[in-house]
């Protein structure tokens, strides 16, 4: 099969959710033995210089990057008020984008164009005027029920009814628009139970992420007790989780564990987390290798509350044999066994009573890291997903 990537950011480097779930896919369709092209924007947000993208990947994936300024700009913002539209959706549509994928299906034929994640939906319109390929919505979220938890978690009462009157208008956008495509590939069975249940009436499968666990190699040389937070700092389910556990759980961790330390990684890391200087807290920013960090430290944790799909980095860290303390709303997506080979913990009570497990039995940490393996190689295994894929494609392009 010839399949089309559109992106909103680039898959490469996969250093981060989004473009580690791209990249997989990509990864695996090409090992299939498919052709592949990847049409991405290159935004401000998430700035790749072309020059740092291998060879390599250029010739297998053809990919081209497109800038966009995803800044948001208050005249827009402001007209947006008095319009129907969506301001998140609003701001990925972009002429050049749009003429250059033009050009790219005049030029070439597809089976399938895969549109990752809803903001690339804006386009689905020139895809059908220029291929007759089939479109499959990859969807990694659903974007509303994201920022619908945020803006309830929101105290400032006129940021929380802007907020809310964004979330209702993006809400309308991406129901309206889930029976556009000719597919929907949802990365939960909870996000395909959402899609139904709101009448979804096209094909749909659940794929999940996938990893090659000969990949991911365990080490048993790490900083026993350690407690670590990976994922990209401007996300803002996990700035606002990271705020909360600072806040919340710390005061009561480090008192009864004075030598415990926490420590803090990821892109885009706040300056205000930078100049706090809590004791025992290692603000590290980017780090060069997200697997050799996780290798490093103990215990990961993941405090969210806000969010959609599923949180990647769980998935690394369980393919790499660690212990991970996550909220119900942070393991969503994974069909985890509590206490088996994952804690859950909602408060900062139960976050404490699970550091206190943990950081009083290596052997246990160990037992729950080795079960999480055993859950990442039977349930996300990579080469079984893409056949599930390819399967998917199959019976879209026979309908």
């Amino acid at each position: 099969m010839k399949i089309l990537f559109i992106c909103n950011k680039s898959p490469y480097p996969p250093k981060e959710g989004g473009p580690l779930a791209m990249n997989a896919n990509i990864e695996g369709l090409i090992a299939a033995g498919h052709y592949i092209k990847v049409l991405a924007m290159n935004t401000n947000k998430y700035f790749v210089p072309v020059k740092e993208i291998p060879e390599e990947y250029h010739q297998k994936t053809g990919i081209e990057l497109i800038y966009i300024d995803l800044s948001v700009k208050p005249l827009a913002a402001l007209m947006n008020l008095f319009s129907s539209s969506s301001l998140h959706v609003d701001r990925f549509i972009s002429r050049e984008f749009d003429s250059k994928l033009a050009d790219v299906l005049k030029n070439q034929e597809f089976d399938i164009v895969q549109l990752e994640m809803l903001y690339m939906t804006p386009y689905v319109e020139t895809i059908r005027k220029h291929s007759k390929a089939k479109i499959i919505l990859r969807s990694h979220n659903i974007e509303h029920l994201i920022w619908n938890r945020i803006s309830k978690k929101t105290n400032n009462p006129l940021k929380k009814v802007y907020l809310e009157y964004l979330t209702r208008k993006l809400k309308n956008y991406e129901l309206s628009a889930m029976n556009l495509y000719d597919g929907i590939a949802t990365i939960s069975k909870q996000d395909k139970k959402y899609y139904l249940e709101k009448g979804c009436r096209i094909p749909m499968t659940d794929l999940s992420f996938g990893v090659n666990s000969d990949k991911y190699i365990l080490s048993n040389d790490y900083e026993f007790p350690s407690l670590f937070h990976l994922g990209s700092m401007d996300w803002i389910p996990n700035a606002e989780g990271i705020q909360w556990f600072l806040e919340k759980v710390w005061p009561l961790v480090h008192p009864k564990f004075p030598e415990l330390k926490l420590f803090l990684a990821g892109r885009n890391m706040p300056e205000r987390l930078k100049k706090m200087q809590i004791v025992n807290v290692e603000v590290l920013g980017d780090v060069s290798s997200a697997m050799e960090f996780i290798n490093s430290k103990a215990i990961m944790i993941v405090p969210l509350f806000s969010g959609s799909g599923i949180r990647i980095k769980i998935i690394e860290g369980m393919a790499l044999g660690k212990a991970i303390i996550s909220t119900e709303i942070g393991a969503e997506g994974i069909d985890y066994k509590n206490e088996e080979n994952i804690l859950i913990a909602n408060t900062p009570d139960e976050f404490l009573s699970a550091i206190e497990k943990c950081t009083a039995d290596r052997a246990f940490c160990d037992t729950l890291g080795r079960n999480a393996r055993k859950l990442i190689e039977e349930k996300h295994n990579m080469p079984q997903i893409i056949r599930m894929l390819e399967d998917f494609y199959r019976q879209v392009m026979e309908n």
